[in-house]
């Protein structure tokens, strides 16, 4: 194939032959590095990214969501709800993803890929509370999150709240994650990763 028609192909692909992720827009400045808008027919990057340093903001922004959906039973490093039901086939969750897309399409009528950026954003906080110790004291101190870590917080969060609602709930999981998403894209405080980056930085605004 020559070089012309590599980038030929490039041009025309969507991700999941469906949604143009270079359409989407990105507010926040700080995270425009690290949320990645390349188009991808299916979750293939294989762990090519990860000699890389913070490799993870090259991996396209929807595989990473559906990484996250593996594991969307951790908290910190504790597996507080089993992820079982979810591991074992990227396929099957990447259809899951496909789904919630077009319920959110026909919901919004706006690209799904720009709503959960949108999603992103207002679930990312932009300070936290870290604990130190002092002497024998420990003390707690507010600070910034690094661009990176706020993505990855939004995510984890995201998947958290999705699963939660959907081990809860008579809807389908693809309903529940287009509902998060949608929710969270708006800033509604009923989307759990909205309430928790409202907690995390109120927090941090009283330990300062």
């Amino acid at each position: 194939m020559t070089e012309n028609a590599k980038l030929e192909l490039e041009d025309e692909m969507l991700t999941m032959g469906k949604w143009d992720a270079s359409d989407v827009e990105i507010e926040d400045d700080g995270l425009v590095r690290y949320i990645s808008l390349e188009n991808i027919l299916a979750p293939r990057s294989k762990g090519r990214h990860t000699e890389k340093q913070f490799y993870k903001a090259d991996v396209p922004i929807v595989e990473r969501l559906m990484t996250r959906l593996q594991v969307a039973g951790h908290r910190g490093n504790k597996h507080y709800i089993t992820s079982g039901r979810n591991t074992g086939s990227s396929q099957k969750l990447w259809k899951l993803i496909e789904e919630s897309f077009e319920i959110i399409e026909d919901e919004t009528g706006e690209n799904p890929i720009q709503v959960l950026v949108d999603a992103i954003e207002n679930s990312a906080p932009a300070e936290e509370v870290v604990t130190y110790q002092r002497g024998g004291v420990r003390a707690r101190k507010a600070v910034i999150v690094s661009p990176q870590r706020r993505v990855d917080l939004a995510l984890r969060i995201l998947a958290q709240g999705a699963y939660e609602k959907r081990l809860a709930d008579s809807d389908t999981a693809a309903e529940v994650l287009a509902n998060e998403l949608i929710l969270a894209a708006n800033g509604n405080d009923d989307a759990r990763a909205v309430r928790e980056k409202e907690r995390k930085e109120k927090e941090a605004d009283g330990a300062r």
